[in-house]
């Protein structure tokens, strides 16, 4: 009989007609994966093959919009979820009523965090504290009524590949030497399914991506830290003997967990690898071609997707693959993938009341940081001479200097573009760009003369820490003597100043953290809430939330006028 391995993960929700919805599972052996509604809604598909792996993406239709359903999982006509004995509410999809004449484009609630390493096993504190994640989906499974997001945006490092758990090395040194590079980190596509076991399988993470819409983009863990920073950095490793089915894994697991269910049905129906690996007995050689070609020709491959809920558009934007690392001419985005922006930020201008740019990094970001990653840039191209771009390089790699202001050409690019976006008579309400990757959550707001709110909305970690050195460098740099400092790297590398300034109108906050992005028509509103522990103890998996934590809210602003 055939069993669940992981999910149900519930990806994408139709907010167009309210009708359908897609869940990904995956069984331990080949089957016929069914999901069953109680309202009547279903969808069946046989599973696909990935290196000895089984996993299948539901198509569900029939659900009627603007209602909530329970449903079932079922694996050749048994029923493996919801779990024997389960203390959680059953799994649901939520789906959007559909906007017409007298009935205006349904609110849009937007949960959105990044940098989660997995909460320990039970039983054992981890050093990170209380996971904001396990907190919110213990709240939820409290109050079945509360009012769930519409989404959760995951935007980056999802799994650590390189910051295994103590259990997750004893597993790795049971296969193989740890004494061999890479070491205790994963090596392969098998190595990497162990990291979504340990995270997915904690049971509060588990209901809540079972009944909770998720969206996800990779960042630089979920591959190793600091992928692509520089030409440097990836002609080094690319020389060692381990990396490229480090990469070429990294990448095949991101397509299977993280990515397909980004995409709608008629997105899947479209993407000839998808079909393809439906098709064959084993994917597993379609795929490895993919992720090789991906890695050798990043332009070749598009990660980056567009979104629309309602009268809301969310456009996922890859700033890790997609990146050009050549010194006289590095980008954050290819040219593809910068046209690929522009074209969708400015399709249908006026037709949408929201833009919101999911960026992993951060754009904006305290000003010392960016004006010394624009400094360092300059070092790095050689405009101070060979010596100095050593040293660049160098400080690069140890301070993570790699955001969008350590590619001046993209962030103004960037910038340009939310400008443009943002002034006029069919500007919508606000432009955001969210983001995460910094450790640290705040609120900055560029000074651009537009007609929309503009805001850089960084929420990071979910579930990790930050040391106090780094703590008190993140302060330092939105301060007034950081700002000092800044302008004489600026001066020192001949940089100029930044194409425009922007203010912190929020923050910062440190903790494990999620911001909730609520909006109506023409208005937003924000909240920061953050997992507090309660009693001086945890509880749930690793003491990841529950009765022994809770989220503390931190900020409820709101960032438009009402409407």
């Amino acid at each position: 009989m055939a069993t669940l391995r992981l999910g149900p993960l519930l990806r994408h929700v139709d907010w167009n007609t309210g009708g359908s919805a897609t869940i990904w599972v995956e069984t331990d052996r080949p089957c016929t994966a069914e999901v069953r509604c109680a309202d009547g809604a279903a969808g069946s598909v046989r599973t696909f093959q990935i290196a000895g792996h089984h996993y299948a993406l539901v198509p569900v239709t029939g659900l009627t919009p603007g209602t909530t359903t329970a449903y079932e999982v079922l694996l050749d006509g048994t029923r493996v979820w919801p779990l024997p004995d389960s203390a959680f509410p059953p799994s649901s999809i939520s789906t959007p009523h559909v906007a017409g004449p007298g009935r205006p484009a349904p609110d849009l609630r937007i949960t959105f965090g990044s940098c989660r390493q997995a909460a320990p096993p039970a039983g054992r504190h981890g050093p990170h504290g209380p996971d904001a994640l396990d907190t919110l989906a213990a709240r939820l499974a409290a109050a079945p009524q509360e009012r769930r997001p519409d989404v959760l945006l995951l935007l980056g490092d999802q799994v650590y590949a390189d910051q295994l758990s103590r259990e997750t090395r004893q597993w790795l040194a049971a296969r193989r030497d740890l004494r061999d590079a890479p070491g205790a980190q994963v090596a392969d596509y098998e190595e990497y399914t162990r990291l979504y076991y340990e995270s997915w399988l904690d049971p509060e993470i588990r209901w809540l991506l079972s009944t909770v819409p998720s969206l996800q983009m990779f960042d630089d863990h979920d591959v190793v830290d600091d992928w692509n920073t520089s030409a440097a950095w990836l002609a080094e490793m690319r020389a060692t003997p381990w990396w490229q089915e480090r990469v070429i894994s990294g990448l095949m697991s991101y397509w299977v967990y993280q990515h397909l269910g980004n995409l709608s049905p008629a997105e899947l129906a479209a993407d000839a690898l998808f079909q393809a690996v439906c098709k064959d007995a084993d994917g597993t050689d379609a795929l490895r071609a993919f992720a090789a070609a991906a890695d050798a020709d990043p332009s070749s491959v598009r990660w980056s997707y567009r979104r629309d809920f309602g009268r809301s558009r969310l456009l996922m934007v890859d700033t890790r693959a997609a990146r050009v690392l050549a010194e006289d001419g590095r980008a954050m985005l290819d040219p593809a993938e910068q046209e690929w922006l522009r074209e969708n930020a400015l399709a249908g201008h006026g037709g949408y009341d929201h833009l919101l740019i999911g960026s992993s990094l951060p754009w904006l970001m305290p000003p010392l940081i960016h004006d010394a990653e624009v400094w360092n840039a300059a070092l790095c191209r050689g405009d101070l001479g060979p010596r100095w771009a050593r040293i660049g390089e160098d400080l690069r790699r140890r301070s993570d200097l790699e955001h969008w202001a350590a590619f001046p050409a993209s962030f103004k690019a960037l910038s340009d573009l939310i400008e443009e976006v943002g002034t006029g008579p069919r500007a919508p309400a606000t432009v955001a760009v969210l983001s995460g990757d910094v450790h640290h959550a705040y609120v900055a707001e560029p000074r651009i003369p537009s007609s929309a709110r503009l805001f850089q909305l960084t929420c990071s970690p979910v579930h990790n820490s930050i040391p106090a050195v780094v703590r008190w460098g993140f302060r330092l740099g939105w301060s007034r003597v950081g700002r000092w400092l800044g302008r004489g790297l600026s001066r020192h590398g001949r940089t100029g100043r930044p194409p425009l300034s922007w203010r912190r109108t929020g923050g910062p906050w440190f903790g494990n953290q999620l911001m909730t992005l609520s909006l109506s028509g023409r208005s937003a509103r924000l909240r920061l809430d953050q997992a507090r522990r309660v009693g001086g103890m945890w509880w749930g998996r690793g003491g990841g939330g529950g009765a022994g934590a809770r989220l503390v809210t931190v900020l409820d602003r709101r960032l438009t006028s009402e409407s």
